[in-house]
C-alpha cells in the first residue's frame, strides 16, 4: 500500500445485500440502484461494475457528469440522472444514451430536437412532485396535460414517471403515494402507460413493500445501512475504514495534547498517532464515546481532530506497535464503531459520512475473500509503477 488509511469495500457484502432484498420484492419490481457521490463513498465505477454482474436492472445518479464517468465505462448500461441537467447540456445526454429527468414540456421538446438529429429515441423519466416541493411537475391537470403532450413527441419515449416520498409519516407518505397512483391511472386513461414506474427509496422499499410499484431505487441499503427507526433486515455493511500506527509516545501527567492544549492528561499515558483525519471525510466533531479500535480493544480519540492525523489513547491496549491496523469504523462487530453511532455522535446522518469519504483514500475491494483492486484516485497509470 502506498499509503495505510484505506477503505475496504467488501463486494461479497453487496452481493449478499443485493440479493437479500431481492427476496424481500415481488419477483417483478426492478432494482435501480443509487450510486451518486461516487457511489456513497465506495467508488461508482468498481460498484457499478459488480451490480451489473449482479443483473441490477438501472444505475442513478444526481448529476450528468456522474452520469458519463459511467457511460465511458459502461457503454450499454441504463443510466439514470435523477436531477436536472441544463438545457444546452442535453446534447451531453442524447449522444451518450442517457436517460434523463425532466419536469418541463420545454425541456421535452429540447431533447425531442437533438434526438432527431441524431437519428435516436432518447429516454426520459418524468418527475412528478407529490409534495416533498423540489423538483417535479405539480400535481394539477395542467401538469397531466403537459405530460401527455411530451408523450406525443416524435423522438422522446416516456420510459418512466417518480416522485418522493417526504418520509415524514406514514399517514402522510400514503397521501403522497395515493396522489401518484391517481396520476399514473389518469394518464393511462389517457392512453400513456408508462413502464416504470418509481416512488419508493432505501427506507420506503423496506417500510412500505406495497408501495413498490414497477422499480424501487436503493441507496444507502445496498451498501448496508437503513433507518435505526424500521424493521431491521440484516444487511452487510460493505465498507470498513482502516488504517495503521504510525507513532507511539508516552505523556506524562498535565502535558497536553493537539490544537488549543484543549485536552489534558490526568494520569501518565501512552498515545499513538493514526495517519487519517478530517481531510478523509472522517467527522472534525468528536466526543468522549468516540473511538477507534486496535486489536479488538476501543482506543478513544483524543482533543480535536486534525487534518491528516490524530491521536488515540492506548495505555490499556498491549503489545502495539508502529505498523499494527486500526479499524476506524466498520460494522459494529468486533468492537468497532458502527456509522449509525458515529454519525449521531458527529451530529449528521450516515449518508453523509459516506458521503465525506473521498478520493484521497485509496479504497481496496474484497471479492470471494481476496483482494482483487486497489484503487489510488490520485495517481496516473498503474500504482505498480511505484513499488
Amino acid at each position: 500500500m502506498l499509503r495505510d488509511t484505506f477503505l475496504e469495500i467488501n463486494l461479497d457484502n453487496l452481493e449478499f445485500n443485493i440479493n437479500l432484498i431481492r427476496s424481500k420484492l415481488n419477483e417483478n419490481v426492478k432494482i435501480c440502484a443509487v450510486i451518486k457521490a461516487d457511489a456513497y463513498g465506495h467508488g461508482a465505477i468498481s460498484i457499478a461494475k459488480k451490480l451489473i454482474e449482479l443483473d441490477v436492472e438501472y444505475l442513478a445518479v444526481a448529476t450528468l457528469v456522474e452520469a458519463l464517468e459511467l457511460r465511458d465505462y459502461f457503454k450499454s448500461a441504463k443510466i439514470l440522472i435523477m436531477g436536472y441537467t441544463q438545457d444546452y447540456n442535453l446534447k451531453h445526454v442524447v449522444n451518450a444514451g442517457i436517460t434523463q429527468t425532466i419536469f418541463s414540456y420545454e425541456q421535452g421538446v429540447i431533447l425531442d430536437g437533438l434526438s432527431k438529429e441524431k437519428e435516436v429515441i432518447s429516454n426520459v423519466h418524468i418527475k412528478y412532485d407529490t409534495g416533498f416541493n423540489r423538483l417535479g411537475f405539480k400535481d394539477n391537470f395542467e401538469s397531466i396535460e403537459e405530460i401527455l403532450k411530451i408523450s406525443k413527441l416524435s423522438n422522446v419515449h416516456i420510459e418512466g414517471m417518480f416522485s418522493h416520498f417526504s418520509l415524514s409519516d406514514s399517514g402522510r407518505d400514503k397521501v403522497q403515494f395515493n396522489k401518484f397512483a391517481k396520476v399514473i391511472e389518469l394518464l393511462k386513461e389517457n392512453n400513456l402507460n408508462i413502464d416504470l414506474t418509481h416512488i419508493s427509496d432505501s427506507i420506503a422499499s423496506i417500510r412500505y413493500p406495497e408501495y413498490s410499484l414497477d422499480m424501487v431505487r436503493l441507496g444507502a441499503l445496498i451498501y448496508g445501512y437503513q433507518s435505526t427507526n424500521d424493521i431491521q433486515i440484516p444487511l452487510k455493511s460493505v465498507m470498513t475504514f482502516k488504517t495503521k500506527i504510525s507513532h507511539i509516545k508516552e505523556i506524562s501527567k498535565g502535558e497536553h495534547l493537539g490544537y488549543d492544549e484543549n485536552w489534558t492528561a490526568d494520569a501518565k499515558m501512552k498515545i499513538a498517532t493514526l495517519p487519517f483525519g478530517y481531510a478523509d471525510g472522517y467527522p472534525r466533531k468528536t466526543s468522549e464515546d468516540t473511538f477507534v479500535t486496535i486489536g479488538g480493544k476501543k482506543a478513544k480519540i483524543l482533543g480535536l481532530l486534525c487534518m491528516d492525523q490524530c491521536m488515540v489513547d492506548v495505555t490499556d491496549v498491549e503489545n502495539i506497535k508502529v505498523g499494527d491496523e486500526v479499524t476506524i469504523f466498520s460494522d459494529g462487530n468486533n468492537n468497532t464503531m458502527d456509522l449509525n453511532t458515529l454519525s449521531r455522535i458527529s451530529g449528521t446522518n450516515k449518508n453523509s459520512l459516506l458521503c465525506a469519504m473521498n478520493r484521497r483514500t485509496p479504497k481496496v475491494y474484497i471479492e470471494t475473500g481476496k483482494i482483487i483492486e486497489t484503487k489510488y484516485y490520485l495517481l496516473k497509470g498503474d500504482p505498480n509503477e511505484y513499488q
